[in-house]
């Protein structure tokens, strides 16, 4: 299978699309004044010396501090924002707000807010932790529509997180024709680090079963022995996740699927709910190739990188048909 899947892979290569690497290498380049090889000779150089251990855009961000460079100081646009930025500045209009959850960990009380922001090439989800942020969300302070200026925000797992040292305000500022669908770029499997948001063809190799949860039908939360942590006893609702293992040809990664999508395997509710049905459907998902789009992410227990799938659609014969014109 493995043979299969590597001459399907690059037979039908994708077309790469420029992302946040490049967007950095550029700005990085006009800011020192050095062509785009040099600097990316240069972060090269600085992976070899780190033994391959620091992602691209990390070896970019230790470039750009040796050559004097502060991107913290910069506003950046949404796709210009890497994975483990700390002090990120950035600029967007709401697009769309969240409820504010309540949280209990380790004893611990807290509520958490996030929201969906756009600029005019990308967006992006932005969480808050601050009392005083999430205050202004509650009180109608900021609302969506705003356009709002973000400082010291830290990136990680693709989402932009906003502590008690971050500056959130609304801004005078007009931002139109924002991206308001979600944005993924055309990666390989090769090329992937936690904290972006991918868009990969590729085949499933490996298929686990089915593991079973239930949510709180009023605030969505997990509920456990018939009890939500802020409704009480509650009749919840069944949903199902799949690990799958997904390879490119030049790459693997194990990947989770939650919800409704797991359909779109081609597996009807009762295959899923049915660990019996499953096993007998199981084996027809191996050797499948589709676009899976999502986020990647660190799971810290494990010390992996995983692909959280958002969404999967079927390969498109036409698709296919011109790319491989394209490259004649």
């Amino acid at each position: 299978m493995k043979e299969r899947v590597t001459l399907k892979v690059y037979i039908f290569k994708e077309i790469k699309e420029m992302d946040n690497y490049d967007k950095l290498v550029e700005r990085i380049s006009n800011a020192a004044k050095l062509e785009k090889d040099d600097i990316e000779r240069k972060v090269e150089a600085k992976r070899a010396k780190l033994s391959g251990l620091v992602s691209r855009e990390g070896a970019a961000q230790i470039v750009a501090a040796e050559l004097g460079i502060n991107l913290d100081q910069e506003r950046l646009k949404i796709n210009e924002l890497v994975q483990g930025m700390k002090r990120a500045n950035v600029i967007g209009k709401i697009i769309e707000l969240y409820p504010v959850r309540e949280f209990n960990k380790n004893g611990k009380e807290g509520k958490v807010a996030s929201f969906l922001m756009a600029d005019e090439e990308s967006n992006i989800r932005g969480v808050l932790w601050d009392t005083n942020h999430i205050a202004l969300i509650e009180q109608g302070k900021i609302k969506k529509g705003d356009v709002i200026e973000i400082s010291n925000g830290g990136v990680r797992n693709g989402e932009l997180h906003l502590s008690s040292f971050s500056d959130f305000k609304k801004s005078k500022e007009i931002i139109d024709n924002v991206v308001i669908e979600r944005v993924f770029s055309e990666k390989g499997l090769d090329s992937v680090s936690p904290g972006q948001s991918a868009k990969i063809r590729a085949f499933i190799v490996q298929v686990f079963e089915p593991r079973y949860f239930e949510l709180c039908p009023k605030c969505r939360k997990k509920v456990v022995n018939g009890k939500c942590g802020n409704c009480g006893e509650v009749k919840g609702e069944k949903r199902a996740l799949i690990n799958l293992v997904l390879d490119d040809g030049r790459g693997n990664i194990r990947a989770v699927i939650f919800g409704g999508e797991i359909e779109k395997l081609g597996l009807s509710s009762e295959e899923i709910f049915s660990l019996e049905r499953f096993a007998t459907k199981k084996s027809d998902l191996l050797g499948e190739e589709k676009i899976f789009s999502g986020n990647i992410r660190s799971n810290q227990l494990y010390n992996t990188t995983e692909f959280n799938i958002e969404s999967i659609s079927d390969i498109s014969a036409s698709e296919l048909v011109k790319e491989l014109e394209a490259k004649v």
